[in-house]
């Protein structure tokens, strides 16, 4: 594409509030001799308990309460320090079974920490099928560990399987030493799952796109957008992103400083979706730091584009009730009041009361996603 002065200049601004917001303190992850140390004091505590003949509690960061949140525009969504807990008692049926397992992959991160070697989380699943019943048991516990102890996961030795896939002008070297390039139009590149081990990071991509879903991501390599729209990278995490989809965004953003451009379809889901990507979520508000992208631009689908390019009726949806209520929490999640423009594309698809998949794009013409809505978009500055 010959013309990037719009996203240049979006890019000029960006990088005069880079400049503001200063590098923020982060944990880059405690000494393995410090996370020993921590899971030690938890289990001298167990102990400490039994040998009183009390019934052993463990307090765990409440992850899924809003109370717990504080909302920085700079990072996103962060979990407030002195925020509520859940108390797991080893003495009530119901949490005990919770109790013990947490314990037991307590045990499991000591070994691995003091081993210095690394395990996968379905690899903690497939050891102990009985006890946790199922994998996302495990990611939980995994997610609550890591926020009890204040550390990335990483830091815990327990990798994840990534799900995300990306494209584009962009080659970097993996920790081992492997150089990965993701030039190729016909197949994407698995994102790594050991983000912060990527280095030599080089790319001329004027831009990144975030698709929301696989099938949107397979659409545009096929029709081989990114040498169309060249340089760029494109990523999805196919829907709800995993963490190392997260993470890539953010590796990313703070490598390169181009735009990043998100591409959801034109329902509260999808609105959803974006926000993790740029503001996060309140389950890993702990991480926020290294999760978040607050630049994250809204380039479509937008309510409003439906209405603009007439898209036909008969691929509209009619909002659920469920959609309607998902679409009411949005309006009054904290960081919405300070997006206007984001507040109208939604306020709008409240008042249409319909959504549209990005496919829907088709109805106008079969290649009219590639060809035309997006080179538009992104030539005129099409975003919000």
């Amino acid at each position: 594409m010959d013309n990037f002065s719009e996203i240049d200049k979006l890019r000029s601004q960006l990088m005069a509030k880079v400049e503001v917001v200063a590098e923020a303190p982060r944990n880059e992850g405690e000494t393995s001799g410090e996370i020993l140390n921590h899971i030690e004091n938890i289990i001298l505590g167990i102990v400490t308990s039994l040998s009183r003949d009390e019934a052993p509690v463990l307090a765990l960061p409440n992850r899924s309460s809003w109370a717990n949140v504080s909302f920085d525009s700079a990072i996103g969504l962060q979990m407030s320090s002195g925020g509520s807990v859940v108390t797991i008692r080893s003495d009530c049926a119901s949490s005990v079974t919770k109790f013990a397992q947490i314990v037991k992959i307590l045990s499991v991160i000591y070994r691995l920490v003091q081993s210095n070697t690394y395990a996968t989380k379905r690899d903690i699943y497939y050891n102990h099928t009985q006890l946790f019943g199922s994998q996302r048991t495990v990611d939980s516990i995994v997610d609550d560990i890591s926020c009890m102890l204040k550390v990335p996961r990483r830091s815990l030795h327990v990798l994840a399987t990534s799900k995300g896939l990306i494209s584009g002008d962009l080659s970097y070297m993996e920790e081992d030493g492997t150089r990965i390039d993701c030039h190729s139009s016909s197949a994407a590149v698995a994102v790594s799952s050991n983000i912060e081990g990527i280095r030599n990071i080089v790319s001329s991509a004027k831009f990144v796109l975030i698709v929301e879903k696989d099938a949107t991501f397979q659409r545009l390599l096929d029709d081989d957008f990114c040498s169309k729209l060249s340089p760029c990278i494109i990523i999805t995490g196919k829907g709800v992103p995993d963490v190392n989809s997260r993470l890539m965004v953010k590796k990313l953003w703070d490598a390169l400083h181009v735009p990043v451009f998100a591409m959801v379809d034109a329902d509260p889901h999808g609105i959803e979706i974006m926000c993790i990507y740029k503001y996060g979520s309140v389950a890993m508000s702990f991480e926020a730091h290294s999760l978040t992208v607050p630049s994250v631009m809204w380039l479509g689908l937008l309510p409003s584009d439906l209405q603009r390019l007439r898209v036909p009726e008969d691929v509209l949806i009619p909002l659920s009730k469920r959609d309607e209520s998902k679409l009411s929490s949005l309006l009054r999640r904290p960081y919405v009041s300070g997006q206007k423009d984001w507040q109208k594309e939604m306020e709008l698809m409240q008042q249409a009361k319909v959504k549209a998949e990005i496919q829907s794009l088709a109805a106008i013409a079969p290649d009219f996603l590639t060809s035309i809505y997006l080179p538009n978009k992104l030539r005129y500055g099409g975003w919000v």
